[in-house]
């Protein structure tokens, strides 16, 4: 058999596999009607489900969030004199040498919080590992509606709500909005409803993605989305 009737097989298996495998999904308008459907890149939505990166993203992130600035005085620092409140000896009761300690009351405080930082590194492939497997799991659950149209919405807060009705997604549950820019019309449609929250790509975190039910992605976010989250070969 010729070499390239050999390379046109291999070459034909190959895109039979990337039809068979190829992530398809709907997209709808700000109504709720399906107008067309697209296809969503393999690299990004498409990766296996890795449960204890996700696991360690989150415990990375919620580190972060905490300020470590609790903090307590300790017997040097609390107001008080330092003078011995009674002699060491004779008075049958037990030595003590100023009133600032923590026994007493308004002493110090022993081994109370001091500031302290909490913070933890994720490497940048972790990172984006995570971001995959938590955008992988809410494809196979279901859970992520593709909308075109979002950035015509008016600056009216009743326009935001018909559109999730319209999706029906106005179920109570937490939903998560990613934007292709930042942009103040549409934030200013959606920051008073309930349960509700944006984010554009660049500010786009493992925790969100998995701490909201539902994730609504504008059409135009895509391509930023694949260029910040998909797997470098």
């Amino acid at each position: 058999m010729p070499k390239s009737t050999i390379a046109d097989k291999k070459v034909i298996k190959k895109l039979i596999e990337k039809v068979e495998n190829a992530i398809l999904i709907d997209v709808y308008d700000v109504k709720g009607k399906i107008v067309r459907n697209i296809e969503l890149s393999q690299s990004v939505f498409g990766e296996k489900i890795n449960n204890s990166l996700l696991a360690q993203a989150v415990r990375v992130y919620r580190a972060n969030q905490r300020h470590g600035t609790a903090s307590t005085k300790n017997r040097g620092e609390v107001r008080g004199s330092t003078r011995k409140i009674y002699q060491q000896k004779g008075t049958g009761r037990a030595r003590h040498g100023a009133i600032r300690a923590p026994i007493f009351v308004k002493g110090g405080i022993a081994h109370g919080p001091r500031p302290h930082d909490f913070s933890l590194v994720l490497p940048q492939k972790m990172r984006k590992a995570a971001m995959r497997s938590a955008l992988s799991a809410k494809i196979n659950d279901n859970m992520i509606r593709m909308v075109e149209g979002i950035s015509n919405i008016n600056v009216k807060t009743k326009e935001a709500v018909a559109m999730l009705n319209a999706l029906s997604l106005s179920d109570g549950k937490n939903i998560l909005i990613v934007l292709a820019a930042s942009s103040e019309n549409i934030s200013r449609a959606l920051r008073n409803i309930k349960n509700v929250s944006y984010v554009t790509v660049g500010k786009m975190n493992t925790y969100d993605v998995i701490r909201n039910k539902h994730i609504i992605c504008m059409v135009e976010s895509i391509p930023d989305i694949d260029k910040a989250f998909a797997k470098r070969v």
